[in-house]
């Protein structure tokens, strides 16, 4: 760690000016942003004591190298700034509000030709309505099964749609009609839009317009003494009565707000959200974070509502009109002015002080508090496990620095053909996905399992070095910058800086010189899935490189002995402990990662070999026709003129594919029993072979 004096700017250097500041580590990577009316006040405050930080605060601060800093003209400026940094490094020591679980949502994929109601978690899609959250999926299931009898949409597959489309037959809910069967003409795709937007109404609290709307058909249909329709009209009306009245009434009906509250101690803090529509609660939400700084109630609530509302896909439509919280942050007005940029509106930001609303605010309040203690519950465990089974690594291991960074190398093949290695990543215990790699191996490189191994590794810490070394040569200039008159944080120049990327793939900052390549940040250890031969090939690989500042070790898989270079005996790690299962689980998800990567690069080749040499089928048309057969088999046993069926296939490419694949001139499967069911694993929707 470094010591913060050796990078601490002069206090005549630092202006006093409002700014956003950035903290480096030794590897230019971000580590923390923040923001500050006065930039020399704010970031004398770091260094003046620095044993006398929060734990987490002066973590960041001696894990550091470098700090840095913009000018800006306003607090409205140095906050646009502030979200756009944090949104774009991901700092490790920010402030980073995490939900408690993955919440499921009631989902409409309004972007579709025949729209689809489902349940949803995660990543939110482009031209899908999204209702929720919800606490529970079964709370979802029972609301859709109730409002079908109403809005028959389709709820199906795409998988089961296009089953019953080829077969002219609907599936069960068609039949029962609680789908309106578009797979097979029973409605045509403008009605079917037009019958999944009244679903979308009702369910954004127009319940009222639809109930009285068929109570006056009902009475139509009982004037007219049609009583079959009349009953029918009545069970519709109670079904919505039912999903209409299931929703609390705490607001008046004209309030639309998001209510947040906050509960925590000295280390963390839960948070818990109320989306109230139509004076009804439709939602609940929750997070809990890790306070990196002697953070207020306030200031806590400032960093909540970036995130919170910061990446709204549809912000108009998910900013409510009022945001009740239970303390205003000091930058109160500029919150409500960014806010009201990104909804097109108003935004009201306030404290509830009394009636309903400060009843509800109380009411969020208790269950914040519940929440922390649940966390707190669940998180001792796994946070004691994870912390137990590194120091356990490092001391078996005889390393000096903690192991803060863990990367597993595998190699995968069948009989040296389609080599491929991958890498994983695990830091603090918990594996980073998005730095996961994987490489294609040829040429000499792919004779043996040792020469892959060390082609791998020293294609990845070559990349690291190159990156290092350019970030370097750019790193030469001043540190901070000053936004000149006329410019805005929120431009997309000042945004990411003048971007050049070279012929590694690594893209860099020149404001900044931030490393934006794959590789930038080098681990504490390596581990390969091996014994002595390959943990001496990634040994030789680093050698080679002039890099001995990372520990190397090899997993065995026989006996589980952990192997270090130049050594003639293992390490034996006794079989419950928890530095062994964490080594076998980064293995084990090395080996996945590999196995996948190249079941997929077998299933690509193999497509490649039976369509790729038809001449007039280009990518589109090979893709066209996987997603309407499904597999290159049922392709060959199609006719010329079930052929015609796929897309952009007319009579004449038909017959040439007819007769290459009938003439037998490629072979699917190599003979391989595996290779068939590669055959058969396609991504309905993309055309792309999957794992099976």
């Amino acid at each position: 760690m470094a010591d913060p004096a050796s990078y601490r700017p002069s206090t005549g250097e630092v202006p006093t000016n409002p700014g956003v500041y950035r903290f480096r580590d030794e590897h230019r990577r971000v580590i923390y942003v923040g923001k500050a009316k006065n930039l020399r006040s704010r970031l004398n405050s770091y260094f003046a004591s620095p044993q006398g930080l929060m734990p987490k605060t002066r973590a960041m601060v001696f894990t550091a190298a470098s700090v840095e800093w913009t000018v800006v003209r306003n607090e409205y400026e140095a906050l646009q700034l502030e979200f756009t940094w944090i949104k774009e490094f991901n700092p490790r020591f920010n402030i980073a509000f995490r939900d408690d679980k993955s919440y499921p949502y009631l989902a409409v994929t309004m972007g579709d030709k025949y729209p689809r109601v489902q349940v949803m978690r995660g990543d939110r899609n482009k031209g899908t309505r999204y209702f929720g959250p919800y606490s529970q999926v079964w709370a979802i299931r029972e609301t859709v099964d109730t409002l079908l009898r109403v809005f028959p949409v389709r709820t199906c597959s795409n998988g089961v749609f296009n089953r019953a489309q080829r077969s002219g037959r609907p599936c069960l809910l068609g039949y029962i009609d609680k789908c309106s069967a578009p797979c097979v003409g029973r409605i045509s795709p403008e009605d079917h839009q037009a019958l999944a937007a009244e679903f979308c109404s009702f369910m954004n609290g127009q319940a009222k317009q639809f109930i009285s709307s068929l109570e006056e058909q009902m009475a139509a249909a009982v004037a007219e003494l049609d009583y079959e329709r009349a009953a029918k009209l009545r069970d519709d009306v109670a079904a919505l009565r039912k999903v209409f009245e299931r929703q609390a009434v705490v607001l008046a009906e004209d309030t639309d707000a998001d209510i947040f509250a906050l509960s925590g101690d000295e280390l963390e803090a839960a948070v818990q959200v109320f989306h109230v529509r139509g004076g009804r609660i439709r939602g609940q939400r929750g997070w809990v974070v890790e306070k990196v700084e002697d953070a207020s109630e306030a200031d806590l609530i400032e960093h909540l509502i970036q995130q919170v509302y910061g990446d709204a896909t549809r912000a108009s439509e998910k900013i409510p009109r009022q945001i009740l919280v239970p303390d205003l942050p000091a930058n109160a007005p500029e919150l409500q002015q960014w806010l009201h940029g990104l909804r097109g509106a108003k935004v009201d930001l306030r404290v509830p002080q009394r009636g309903d609303k400060a009843a509800l605010l109380r009411t969020v309040h208790e269950n914040a508090e519940q929440a922390l203690k649940l966390h707190k519950s669940r998180r001792a465990g796994d946070l004691t496990t994870r912390s137990a089974a590194l120091q356990e690594l490092q001391e078996a291991l005889e390393v000096p620095v903690p192991l803060m960074r863990i990367e597993c190398f595998d190699i995968s093949h069948v009989s040296g053909t389609n080599v491929v290695g991958s890498m994983v990543v695990v830091e603090d215990g918990l594996p980073k996905k998005s730095d996961y790699r994987k490489f294609s191996v040829t040429g000499d490189a792919a004779r043996d399992d040792t020469a892959s191994m060390y082609d791998v590794v020293s294609r990845r810490f070559r990349n690291y070095l190159w990156e290092k070394e350019t970030v370097s040569d750019i790193a030469g200039s001043s540190g901070t910058a000053e936004l000149a008159a006329g410019e805005s944080p929120g431009d997309p120049g000042r945004q990411t800086g003048q971007q050049a990327t070279d012929r590694a793939g690594v893209r860099m900052d020149t404001t900044t010189a931030a490393p934006k390549g794959k590789f930038g940040y080098p681990p504490n250890l390596v581990v390969v899935d091996g014994g002595p031969p390959q943990v001496a090939a990634a040994s030789q690989a680093l050698d080679d490189l002039g890099i001995d500042d990372v520990y190397v070790i090899g997993l065995a898989k026989r006996l589980e002995e952990v192997w270090v270079p130049h050594s003639d005996f293992p390490v034996i790690l006794p079989r419950a402990s928890q530095a062994l299962f964490l080594l076998q689980r980064i293995r084990d998800e090395a080996h996945r990662f590999a196995i996948t990567f190249h079941r997929q690069k077998r299933g690509k080749a193999m497509t490649a070999s039976a369509l790729d040499a038809i001449d007039g089928l280009g990518p589109a048309k090979r893709k066209a026709l996987l997603k309407h057969f499904g597999s290159v088999k049922k392709i060959k046993q199609a006719g010329a003129e079930q052929l015609q069926e796929a897309p952009g296939i007319g009579p004449a490419l038909a017959e040439t594919i007819h007769g290459h694949l009938a003439g037998g001139t490629t072979t699917e499967t190599n003979g391989d029993p595996e290779d068939e069911t590669m055959a058969q694993s396609v991504n309905m929707t993309t055309g792309e072979v999957l794992e099976p």
